[in-house]
């Protein structure tokens, strides 16, 4: 699985990926976030979690720097323990939050992804 985001024809790149890019170009690649690190802009704690996610749940926006491009992304943390100007790492997951918790079929849905871990 990669963490993909999509480069346009005018240079810009944007996480998560989408039909046109900011100012109105063509997809023309994709890039997988995983194979880089980023920086922590900033973060938060939910204590207040939809059900099926982890209690307390550690929130951050991160900045990624491909090719000169910043690329933000916002994701869950391995842990709490982190600052803002940390540098982290996309890792895998099977489960971000408990297939059965929700109200949708667990098969209608994909529940693995990546979080952010601290360097």
């Amino acid at each position: 699985m990669t963490m993909e985001a999509t480069r346009y024809e005018d240079g810009s790149i944007t996480y998560p990926g989408h039909p046109r890019g900011p100012g109105g170009s063509e997809p023309v690649e994709t890039i997988d976030l995983s194979e880089y690190t980023a920086e922590v802009v900033t973060w938060t704690t939910s204590t207040a979690t939809p059900p099926g996610v982890r209690e307390p749940n550690h929130l951050a926006i991160v900045e990624f720097d491909v090719d000169g491009e910043s690329v933000r992304a916002i994701g869950q943390l391995t842990t709490g323990d982190v600052e803002t100007g940390d540098e982290v790492r996309p890792v895998y997951v099977d489960e971000l939050r408990e297939p059965g918790a929700g109200i949708r079929e667990p098969e209608s849905q994909e529940w693995d992804g990546y979080r952010l871990e601290p360097i």
